[in-house]
């Protein structure tokens, strides 16, 4: 049975996926794509998964499966606060994994997961780069350095009242 396409992607990816049919192997080109629609709208959905399958002429599976096994991809919303811990060699060493778990108890979420309220996400990373300042956890943009469980709290606090902040002044 066929189908019929509901046009929920944006243009410009639709426009996208057209120009990869015209070149040889256009299903070579689905983590492009997939790239190009989290970049819009933060994650993947099921509905724009099925699209891009039925426009690219491969099976929903194989679009799945691909956003699966990537871990950059996301198949959920993302918090207002991306919470990232380093779980790199030097930051493992120095008790990340102990901040990691001071975050979990602290959110009541797992990793790759949001909060209820859509405030926080957690995630942890390889290593930052900044093994000198071990632990390191970030949260969007900014980069907190020789973290403790301790400091988790506040951590989040600190986030909070940011959004805050922000949310008066608009």
């Amino acid at each position: 049975m066929i189908t019929e396409t509901k046009n929920t992607l944006p243009k410009e990816i639709c426009d996208f996926i057209d120009v990869c049919l015209t070149r040889e192997h256009p299903e070579s080109y689905l983590i492009a794509v997939l790239h190009k629609l989290q970049q819009q709208f933060g994650y993947l959905t099921r509905e724009h998964m099925d699209e891009v399958a039925q426009r690219l002429h491969v099976p929903a599976s194989f679009v799945s499966g691909v956003a699966t096994f990537y871990h950059f991809f996301r198949l959920q919303p993302r918090g207002k606060f991306s919470i990232s811990v380093c779980l790199g060699t030097a930051c493992f060493v120095k008790g990340a994994d102990k901040i990691l778990d001071a975050f979990r108890a602290e959110l009541g979420v797992d990793l790759a997961e949001t909060t209820k309220d859509g405030l926080f996400s957690l995630d942890c990373t390889r290593c930052l780069g900044v093994c000198g300042l071990a632990p390191v956890v970030t949260i969007n943009d900014k980069v907190y350095s020789q973290v403790t469980p301790q400091q988790v709290p506040d951590l989040i606090n600190r986030a909070k009242a940011d959004l805050e902040t922000t949310e008066t002044k608009v």
